[in-house]
């Protein structure tokens, strides 16, 4: 009686081919200015100006917090002193974390359109 071994199992298929995720891809190859021009939307732009536009937030809500800030220091009532030490920090983090969110979720649109672009076969 001869001792026999199964068969091993199958390899998995190997990596996918393509850019590697969170690696450069071919819409980052391209200038943002020559992807502002590309009338037949093969290059994306929002991951080229994402990071523009969460500093422009950042600093557009921090501005407005600042703002919003001082008037209500300078009203110098009791209610608004409260107000601007407590309610203004914390709707200018809500702004922030929406902003965020609302970026991260176009970059995901953007980076699984990608990706579902790359995975199929070219068009005849």
């Amino acid at each position: 009686m001869s001792d026999q071994y199964p068969p091993p199992p199958s390899q998995p298929p190997g990596p996918p081919t393509g850019p590697p995720p969170g690696g450069p891809s071919a819409n980052e190859a391209k200038g943002l200015f020559a992807a502002l021009y590309d009338f037949s939307f093969t290059t994306f732009v929002t991951p080229k100006i994402v990071r523009i536009a969460y500093l422009l937030a950042t600093v557009l809500i921090g501005i407005g917090a600042l703002v919003f800030f001082v008037s209500m220091l300078a009203t110098g009532e009791g209610a608004a002193i409260l107000v601007a030490l407590v309610v203004v920090p914390l709707a200018a983090l809500v702004y922030l974390v929406l902003v965020r969110m609302t970026l991260e979720f176009y970059v995901a649109l953007i980076r699984m359109s990608e990706d579902i672009h790359h995975r199929l076969p070219p068009a005849p």
